[in-house]
Formats: structure tokens, C-alpha cells, sequence
């Protein structure tokens, strides 16, 4: 068999590597000059390849269609991926939360690494190579396969690709792994969803996800780069909480940004809900009770002081100062002549400290896209479409997310090994 993959991205290497390892002729198609182009921006460019948790953890981490992922993930795990990458010269390491990085800190290597498996897989790469269409051909009633799994409704057949040169390359099997169309710098400008659409599969709903919230509230400005450790962020839509988790988070000039604040982006993409707010407990190690003793400790030492010169001793600074404010309490009234209700404002801005969410960042500063090509219209079993026989889907231009931590790096692999293997 012959087969194309179009997209150089971690869904498109792996699909050629595991196409080649299954005997196919295979020919790697990039737009770009280089292979891994976004993958080489990923986590800061440390590049977070997977997560070495369990099975169940790992479902736990998808945000969009789970259940189709059993059979990717049940063929390319994690621990199969970390096997590939060391055996082809790239040793990794396990940090905080499970995430897998490469021991040298550099995205470069795992990258380094993936060519290397490309060439022993004899792999044809092309780079600098754009597909304008995919090619295909009505099906003949003569041409029905009676071994066609009765869930497909193939009415075309795959014939190979276009490129922009206007060269035809012919195949078995082409497999779209172009991914999304966040960060379009590194290529993802859609193109596999443009072909999925006209071709008659229908795409979910487009929303940039793991990307910053805009708040309506404008403060958050003032304290731009001020970075957050062990808070709890809630994400309340509708008044109901619907995240929740203690971590790192940042203020921005636009709002609010860092890994709870993607974290939650996700959940948010999953819902078209309006009324969402975010709530952060600054001092999540202490109830509202000590926390209130321990307001009512520093008042006390504090005693003939302005309360602007203790709040060093509780927050930082900046923020100290703009909890007052939030708070409606006079940041040059003496300690003891605070109030009871002033202490109370002061607690739950501190505990329960609110701010609405006007939505998203775009596209270009998202780690990933929420939605795809739909996988109603996909056989999760070999990642086929259930349109046109021979055109496979793999990564992120299907409708499958997940949160942070290396858990989308994982699914890409895992469903292009899965679609790369098919005979």
C-alpha cells in the first residue's frame, strides 16, 4: 500500500512512522521547512511529550469525546511513546504532575528523536510542500465492499493528493493530521478541516482552548506579571462550580492567564455559557475561621499602624493593597480601628476574591483548538472516515481535547499510530 500523510506535527510523524512500520510506501507531506514546527514551541519549549500516569487518569484529563480515544490509546499508550522516543536517543524525565519532559530541557530533541524514527521507518519526508485537495472519486455500486463495516456510508473513495505545484500524488490512503488552526504561524491554518467540510463531514463547533480568560473587571491591569502560587481558582458558570484546583496563576493586562486559568479555558470551551465568573481563594491552607484569626492576629500586632504598612505580612503587596480597595477598606486607617465588618469584607475578598469572565483570548495565543471534524463521522476504531474509504483523521482537526499536562501531545500520538497501522 501507498500512503500520505499531510501534516508534519506530532499526529502526522507518527502516522507516517507507524504506516512505514507496517510495510506502507509512505510519504510525509509539510508546508513548512522543518518538521515539528509547533511542537517545538510546546511547553515553553521544554516540550511536555506525555503524561506517565494510568489509563484511568488519563481519560480523567480528556475534555472532549473520551470514549473515542479507548482503541487509539489501547494500541500507543504512554509508556509505548516514552519507549520510542528513548530508544531513538532522547532520555526523558518525570516531574511534578506526571508530565514527561526530555532530560535536556530542549523541545529540539524530541523532535531529534522522532527524525530519527522517521528514518529507520524509511519514511519519504517532503518538505516545503503545500496540498491544495485531497483527491477522491464517486464510489460505483460495483466497487461496494461487502466486508465495509456497516457503520460507514462510504459513497467516495480516496485517490491521493494535490499539491499547490499542482502535482497529483497517488495512494491507498491518506491520513489529514494538519491539526487545528491555533498558533497559524507553525501551519495549522485549518486546511484539514476546509477538505473534512467539503467532503461532507460535519466539524463541532471551533473555540480556542488551554488559552487566558479576558475578565469585564479591568483591575487585573495594575497587576500585570504578578504570578500566583498555591490558590484555588473555581470556575463558576451559572453559579454552579464547575472546576475547581490548587496551583499557579498569573494576572494579565487583558485579565487572567497560567495552567489553573487554562485548565479552565477548557471546560469553558466545552459550554456556550454567558454568566461565568471565576473565583480565587488566595489562602486556600487556612478556613474562613483562621483565616480571620490570623487577620485579627496581625491587626492586633499591628496596633497603631496603618494597615497598608501589614499587608506584606499576608499578601503581596501589590495585591494587598488592592484587596483593600476591593474591599472598601482605607488603606491608611490604624489597625485597631478596623471594624468587625471591614475584617469580613477583607476575608471574603481574600477566600472568595471574584472576577467576571468576558470570554477568551483568539486563536493565536491557544495551545489548542476545541472542536474538529466530528467523530460521528470518524470510526474510532481505525480513525477512517465513515464517508470516504481510504481518508483517515488523526490529532487535533478531530473534535478531541484534553487538559494540560502532555495529555494532547499523547493523543496525537496515539491516533496517528492507530490510523498510521491500517491495512
Amino acid at each position: 500500500m501507498k500512503t500520505i500523510v499531510i501534516g508534519a506535527g506530532p499526529a502526522g510523524i507518527m502516522s507516517a512512522i507507524s504506516a512505514a512500520s507496517y510495510g506502507d510506501e509512505t510519504v510525509l507531506l509539510e508546508k513548512n521547512e522543518k518538521i515539528g514546527k509547533k511542537l517545538f514551541i510546546t511547553g515553553k519549549g521544554r516540550c511536555n511529550v506525555t503524561n506517565a500516569c494510568s489509563r484511568d487518569e488519563f481519560f480523567e484529563n480528556i475534555v472532549s469525546n473520551p470514549k473515542f480515544l479507548y482503541s487509539a490509546f489501547s494500541q500507543f499508550n504512554n509508556e509505548d511513546l516514552i519507549k520510542l522516543i528513548e530508544d531513538n536517543g532522547t532520555a526523558l524525565k518525570t516531574e511534578r504532575g506526571n508530565r514527561v519532559f526530555p532530560v535536556s530541557d530542549h523541545s529540539s530533541d524530541i523532535i531529534k528523536a522522532l527524525n530519527n524514527a522517521l528514518k529507520k521507518a524509511g519514511v519519504e519526508v517532503r518538505l516545503n510542500t503545500s496540498v491544495r485537495e485531497i483527491l477522491t472519486e464517486d464510489i460505483k455500486d460495483s466497487e461496494k465492499n461487502p466486508s465495509d463495516d456497516k457503520k460507514n456510508d462510504f459513497t467516495k473513495k480516496v485517490l491521493g493528493v494535490k499539491t499547490d505545484s499542482g502535482e497529483k500524488i497517488f495512494a491507498d490512503k491518506v491520513i489529514i493530521a494538519t491539526g487545528g488552526i491555533s498558533y497559524k504561524s507553525t501551519g495549522s491554518t485549518g486546511d484539514g478541516l476546509r477538505w473534512a467540510g467539503e467532503s461532507g463531514h460535519r466539524i463541532s463547533t471551533l473555540k480556542p482552548a488551554l488559552v487566558p480568560l479576558e475578565t469585564k473587571d479591568k483591575w487585573p491591569v495594575e497587576l500585570t506579571g504578578l504570578s500566583l502560587k498555591n490558590v484555588t481558582l473555581s470556575l463558576v458558570i451559572k453559579e454552579k462550580i464547575k472546576y475547581k484546583e490548587m496551583g499557579e496563576m498569573l494576572f494579565t493586562h487583558f485579565g487572567i492567564s497560567g495552567p489553573l486559568v487554562l485548565t479552565a479555558s477548557s471546560i469553558l470551551a466545552a459550554s456556550d455559557e454567558k454568566d461565568v465568573k471565576v473565583l480565587i481563594d488566595l489562602k486556600p491552607a487556612l478556613s474562613d475561621d483562621e483565616f480571620d484569626a490570623r487577620l485579627i492576629r496581625e491587626l492586633k500586632e499591628g496596633n497603631k499602624k496603618e494597615i497598608k504598612n501589614i499587608l506584606g505580612n499576608i499578601y503581596p503587596i501589590k495585591l494587598g493593597l488592592k484587596i483593600c480597595e476591593l474591599a472598601g477598606v482605607d488603606i491608611y486607617k490604624k489597625c485597631n480601628e478596623i471594624t468587625k465588618e471591614e475584617r469580613k469584607r477583607l476575608l471574603d475578598n481574600t477566600k472568595r476574591l471574584p472576577l467576571s469572565v468576558k470570554g477568551t483570548r483568539d486563536y493565536d495565543e491557544a495551545i489548542i483548538t476545541h472542536g474538529g471534524v466530528s467523530v460521528k463521522d470518524i470510526n474510532p476504531k481505525t480513525l477512517e472516515s465513515k464517508l470516504v474509504r481510504g481518508l483517515f483523521f488523526a490529532g487535533e482537526v478531530m473534535d478531541v481535547d484534553a487538559f494540560t499536562g502532555g495529555f494532547n501531545l499523547q493523543i496525537a500520538f496515539s491516533t496517528g499510530y492507530l490510523a498510521g497501522m491500517q491495512q
